[in-house]
């Protein structure tokens, strides 16, 4: 399976910077003499139109950060899914920790951004992960069993999702799990699917959380990882196409 290195902009940047970044990653893309995995750019909102026109036709892709699930509606401040499909993204990032925190999003807001998103023909990519409490007491597999249970639709095809384990205690914290705890999760994660649609074990898995060049090889090695969710390194253009050179498939 292609590797995928998506890089989560976050509220950051301004429009000739976004611009600026994109110009830079197609430029890297036109001069790679090697294969690539899969890119996606999820910048915010205001420049999502900017940065896919720079994109277009070429192999990087472009996402949301988060979507909502209706069509329209008296919804002030919120983008549709629909909306997002309109001025070319593909992806959308579904329940972030920061969503589900500083939002409070349910599990059922969630699953209904998730199966919107399918039905409109854009491929989620969905966040789950404990926190540092729930790996100390041993509940690390329980948390991520009931997020995949809630979040998931009960029906869907391995290809219409991503989902990314970024464990709370790791986002922009510095702190790694270790190789064998990430490989853990995301072995039960396959488990999980397969129990519940044919082919689950074949969605991508991506790991996210205090990603950077040094520690992304380490990651990108993993039997199950299928690529990396990044944050802030995403927005250094040298740091990030390392990251990006650092894929494996």
């Amino acid at each position: 399976m292609q590797q995928y290195i998506i890089g989560n902009w976050k509220m950051n940047g301004t429009k000739a910077e976004s611009q600026k970044l994109a110009a830079g990653f197609l430029k890297r893309i036109q001069e790679a003499t090697r294969p690539l995995p899969h890119i996606v750019l999820c910048p915010s909102y205001p420049y999502l139109t900017s940065v896919f026109e720079i994109l277009k036709g070429s192999p990087i892709e472009v996402g949301a950060q988060d979507g909502h699930p209706e069509k329209s509606g008296s919804f002030t401040g919120d983008v549709s899914i629909s909306q997002l499909v309109d001025v070319g993204c593909k992806y959308v990032i579904v329940g972030h920790s920061e969503r589900r925190n500083f939002h409070q999003e349910s599990s059922a807001l969630i699953r209904k951004k998730i199966e919107s998103a399918i039905k409109a023909g854009l491929r989620p990519i969905l966040c789950i992960g404990e926190t540092e409490k729930d790996r100390e007491t041993g509940k690390t597999l329980e948390v991520i069993g009931h997020q995949v249970t809630s979040d998931l639709p009960s029906s869907f095809m391995p290809h219409d999702l991503i989902i990314a384990y970024e464990p709370l205690w790791a986002i922009g914290t510095g702190k790694l799990p270790k190789q064998e705890e990430v490989e853990e999760v995301l072995g039960f994660i396959k488990h999980e699917l397969s129990t519940h649609i044919a082919g689950g074990a074949l969605v991508p898995m991506l790991y996210g959380g205090s990603v950077n060049a040094a520690n992304a090889p380490s990651f990108l090695n993993l039997p199950h990882v299928d690529g990396l969710l990044v944050g802030g390194v995403s927005l250094k253009l040298d740091e990030f196409w390392e990251i990006v050179n650092a894929s494996t498939r």
